[in-house]
């Protein structure tokens, strides 16, 4: 038996990233939508109907266990930090919550924050219709749609108000759990309700938007108003630093001055956008713009930030045949400061120790790590002055595995 020590490993400190778009229940889809009918190959419909299926069965008691679980690996892979997208307000039959329990999936993810120790941005989201067709006519809700809705943008603004009030004492000063806004996208929400947001929102919070996702959605908006969706927010109001849009795969060179002139938020969400077949955005020209780069997990098809990070550079690299679009320094701030300012977080001490030793990161400059490490190479995780994981390991959760595994246990049905 050999008796040399080993060594102590080789750490390096650095500032957590923030993931500034998340959908927790998307993660029940991970490695179930790649195959189609038939053993065919999957398609965007197969993920989703799958989507749909997931977000019409949860409860406020299966939401809170899944993104407890959610949360937890997305500490132990480095995150400090959420903006969690959340349309899933009311039960399955679109019926609210009465009462006491008006805000039970709202809460139910608060708490899911809490126990896993990572700061949460609820970006409560409006959403009021189902869409737009290809000549621009809006669509009916579907089924399951109408858990996502309240009705109109004034009634939206009272249950966000209230809600609130229901974090803010949940939290009790703790300092993890706040309340963001969003709207789903100008398919879900109609050019007037829009208007009524930008009048009546607190101006204070964070705003974001799914934007030309897909050049369907910039089709359809064409069609229904002769504008762009980023021309439609423009003339709504909503254009502005506070707005963060997310994705943004499909722009025009209008677009993208008119977003950086904003001074806008970008949420690149690269794993998401390669694995339903977005595309590549324009995140430099972007960043040349004006426009303020973050990044996300969205549907976590991967929750690992170090994989984002390198996402970013490698689309960039792809799309224009050039390396170096982004410096490490600069692909570095996207996933934290960028983060932060998206978020409408303040600075904090929210750091990772990261292994600079590992058979991933040996011989790499610690500026570099972004290019080089993954979640694997993060040995600690400190959140709020608390270490609350170590060697991907939850402090207090344990191993995010063992979350799944009595989830799925729980709830066979999402299987």
């Amino acid at each position: 038996m050999s008796t040399a020590k080993q060594s102590a490993p080789s750490l390096v400190r650095v500032p957590a990233p923030v993931n500034a778009h998340s959908h927790a229940f998307h993660r029940i889809l991970r490695g179930r939508t790649h195959e189609g009918a038939n053993g065919g190959a999957g398609n965007f419909w197969t993920w989703r109907e799958q989507m749909y299926q997931a977000a019409a069965g949860l409860t406020p008691q299966a939401y809170e266990q899944l993104a407890t679980a959610v949360f937890a690996e997305m500490v132990v892979s480095g995150y400090s930090a959420v903006g969690e997208f959340h349309y899933l307000h009311h039960g399955a039959n679109g019926e609210p919550y009465a009462g006491a329990e008006q805000h039970s999936m709202e809460l139910a993810l608060a708490r899911a924050a809490q126990a896993a120790g990572i700061r949460l941005v609820l970006l409560d989201t409006c959403y009021l219709q189902g869409g737009l067709d290809a000549q621009g006519q809006p669509t009916q809700l579907n089924p399951t749609q109408l858990r996502f809705t309240d009705g109109d943008a004034a009634s939206w603004l009272e249950r966000h108000g209230r809600l609130r009030t229901a974090l803010s004492e949940l939290d009790a000063g703790e300092g993890l759990v706040s309340l963001g806004a969003a709207i789903h996208s100008v398919r879900a929400v109609p050019p007037q309700q829009l208007g009524i947001i930008a009048a009546r929102l607190d101006a204070d919070l964070p705003l974001h938007v799914h934007l030309s996702e897909q050049p369907a959605e910039n089709e359809a908006c064409q069609a229904a108003f002769g504008l762009s969706p980023t021309g439609l927010l423009e003339r709504q109001g909503l254009l502005g630093p506070r707005l963060s849009a997310v994705h943004a795969t499909h722009l025009s060179d209008w677009d993208i001055s008119a977003l950086g002139k904003a001074g806008a938020g970008i949420v690149m969400c690269p794993t998401t956008e390669a694995d339903l077949g977005d595309g590549i955005g324009p995140a430099r020209e972007l960043a040349d713009a004006g426009a303020v780069i973050s990044l996300g997990s969205d549907q976590h098809a991967v929750l690992d930030p170090y994989l984002e990070q390198r996402a970013l550079e490698h689309g960039e690299r792809l799309r224009s045949g050039q390396r170096g679009r982004f410096s490490p320094a600069q692909i570095s701030a996207a996933a934290r400061e960028g983060g932060l300012r998206a978020l409408g977080l303040k600075p904090n001490d929210d750091h990772l120790l990261v292994r600079t030793d590992s058979m991933r990161t040996h011989g790499s400059r610690p500026a570099q790590l972004p290019l080089t490490a993954t979640a694997a190479d993060i040995a600690q995780v400190s959140i709020n002055g608390k270490l609350v994981a170590s060697n991907g390991v939850h402090t207090t959760l344990g191993d995010p595995a063992q979350l799944y595994t009595a989830f799925f246990e729980k709830y066979p049905e999402f299987l």
